[in-house]
This record gives C-alpha cells, structure tokens and sequence, in this order.
C-alpha cells in the first residue's frame, strides 16, 4: 500500500463480509480466508480519529499562510494504530472518489490519499524519497533531496492529494543530525503542501520526535489521538467487552453460541491488556483453529491453547505465576 496502485487496489476493494441470515452457508477454504482476513471493528480509537480527521481536513481547506493542523495517532504496539489509520484514510478515498468521479473517457482516478511508511534508520533523503516512490516519480541517485523534494511537492499538488499518512513515525529521533534533518523535512511538507498530516508510531509522545525545539513545531500543530488499550470499565460503560461482542457478531462459525466470548471479557483483558490487535488475533486464531478441528465454537479451553504474541504473552506470564501460586 506504499504505492498509489497498490493502495487504490486496497481502498476500492470491498472489505470481508460477514455473514448475513439467509446467505447460503460458506464452504470451510471460504470461512478460513475470511477469519484471516476479517472485518475491521469499529474501535472507539477508529471513531475519534475519523472524526478528527473529518473535522481538521474542513479546518484547514482554505489555510494559505500556514501549515495545516495535523494528528498524531500514537499508543503502545498492537493497539491498533495502523488498523485505524488504514481505515480512515480509506474512508477519505472512497468519500472523496465519490464526489470527484473522473472526467468523463478519463482512465486517471482523483488521488486524494498517500500512505508512507518511514524507512528504518530513515534520513531526509530516503524518506522523500518514499514519497516520491508513493506516486511513481522517477528518482535518480544523483538527485539531491531538494530536487527530489520540489519534484514531490509539485506532484502531490497537481495530483489533488489531501491526505497524508506517515507510518512507523517512532523510527525518527531528532536529536541525531540526521533525524534533525528529517523532522525539517516534515515541517517543510507540512507547510507546502495543501493536505492535513496524520503522524503514527508506538509511543510517540514519550520519544524525541515531539520534545525539544524541532518537535515542539510539530506538537504545536498536531491533535493527538491515543490509541492505548480499552479498560475494562469506563464509568458504567464496559468498553473491552463491547468490542469483544462486536468481534463475536461477525464470527463465521456453525456451532457457537452468542454471548460466550463477552461473558469471559475479563479473562481475555487480562490475557491481551487490552489491546484490540492482540484481542483480534486471538480470536481470529481460535476461530481458525475451531473450524480446523470441528468443533466449530470457541470456549474457554480453546482460548487457552492460542499462543499468542510475544508482548501480550510477556504481559500475561506473571500474572499466571501470581495465580498459581
């Protein structure tokens, strides 16, 4: 997605299905491929950042002098940063798209979205040039980064984009010379280009990027959006265990019964801290698993068998041991 053809493939194409009452049942490779792929749930993250998104893109349409308000979208690994971004912005394209069609007997789509990915040990010139390689701009060795950085800033103008999402954000640290010379590279973009920046990493706000005398430029202009783990409770509303209902809503599975999963909410916040990538995972993996054994439902016991990732499970360990003992 770190190219226009492949993110407008993503963008266009119509997310899974859930099943729906009437359909006629899917064949098992059909429910597997859809419990890998699977719906994107509507995160109480994936609201606000729509929303703010929606709200600074009408904020800065007619910003001349400048540059436009931005968002920062940070919380801890498997939180669902990415998940988030990707849905609003495809949501920005498919909006966007359908109020600009082409021209008529015109092949070239409107470009209102970039998706970039921050390269490891990134420096100005290596991330400009992600942005160049986003649209298909040629780009020689011998270019310096001011030529490929004008090259960039008149395509993505004459190219309507306005939209820009700068993922893995983290990787940049300010306070090396080239990490300083990347985060003017940003300050610059942001301000000759007419589109609203979304910022995303892990913990963004604990790093250098938004301290100091070049970060607090970007922090001035940015909201941020935090996409921490769901508590258990908020007030009288339970968060976690409305997402793992959700999440149960559109399973694919013969056999299981409704309200298992929610009924077990403070069993699986334990086991994820409650973060939403790994809650999905885990579910998804036993969803995979119930389907590959038969049995078609998912308890307790099969919840029990998912491994899962190295961070929740580093997170769960001691507080098996505590249980144990």
């Amino acid at each position: 997605m770190t190219t226009w053809q492949g993110w407008n493939r993503f963008a266009t194409t119509d997310p899974p299905a859930p099943p729906r009452r009437g359909d006629p049942p899917r064949t098992t490779e059909e429910r597997l491929a859809y419990h890998s792929a699977f719906v994107t749930i509507r995160t109480p993250a994936i609201h606000a950042l729509a929303t703010q998104v929606r709200t600074l893109m009408i904020l800065g349409r007619h910003q001349q002098t400048t540059a436009r308000p931005s968002l920062i979208v940070t919380g801890p690994a498997a939180a669902g940063k990415t998940t988030a971004l990707l849905n609003v912005g495809r949501t920005c394209h498919l909006a966007h798209t359908r109020k600009n069609p082409p021209p008529p007997g015109s092949a070239h789509a409107a470009v209102p979205v970039a998706y970039v990915l921050v390269p490891p040990g990134a420096t100005a010139k290596t991330l400009i040039t992600e942005f160049a390689r986003y649209l298909g701009i040629p780009t020689t060795a011998r270019m310096t980064q001011t030529q490929i950085t004008e090259a960039v800033c008149h395509t993505y103008t004459q190219a309507g984009i306005q939209l820009v999402m700068i993922d893995e954000i983290h990787r940049l640290n300010p306070r090396t010379t080239t990490g300083a010379q990347t985060a003017d590279l940003l300050k610059d973009l942001t301000e000759r280009l007419p589109a609203t920046f979304i910022y995303a990493g892990i913990n963004v706000t604990n790093t250098p990027l938004f301290t100091g005398t070049r970060g607090a430029q970007l922090a001035g202009r940015a909201t941020l959006v935090d996409c921490g783990p769901l508590p258990a409770r908020h007030g009288k509303r339970e968060p976690f265990r409305d997402v793992i209902t959700d999440i149960e809503n559109h399973l694919d599975l013969q056999e299981h019964k409704p309200g298992t999963l929610p009924r077990h909410a403070p069993y699986l916040h334990q086991r994820t801290a409650g973060r939403i990538g790994s809650l999905t995972r885990l579910i998804r993996q036993a969803a995979i698993t119930a389907i590959h054994d038969g049995t078609e439902r998912i308890t307790k016991t099969t919840l029990d068998t998912i491994r899962l990732d190295h961070l929740a499970e580093t997170h769960h360990r001691p507080h098996t041991r505590a249980r144990s003992r």
